[in-house]
């Protein structure tokens, strides 16, 4: 598992893993500005602080699938 682990990471960091790089930072960066966007609202609401990190990184989970559904490697 580790060997599997340390070879995607050397072709991530070769430029090698990816087809379409640019893609996968932009639905990354939507899928965080989102997540990011719910707990900052959360947050200002009057309930303990655990809550709204809980929420939002349920959310959060749930989105990346969708956003990262056409998502090709090499």
């Amino acid at each position: 598992m580790l060997e599997i682990g340390w070879f995607s990471a050397k072709l991530f960091f070769q430029g090698k893993l990816l087809r379409d790089p640019i893609y996968f930072i932009r639905q990354t960066t939507i899928g965080i500005s989102l997540g990011l966007l719910l707990l900052l609202l959360l947050a200002q609401a009057n309930i303990p602080f655990c809550l709204p990190i809980t929420l939002s990184s349920l959310i959060t989970g749930i989105i990346m699938p969708f956003l990262l559904k056409d998502f090709k490697m090499k």
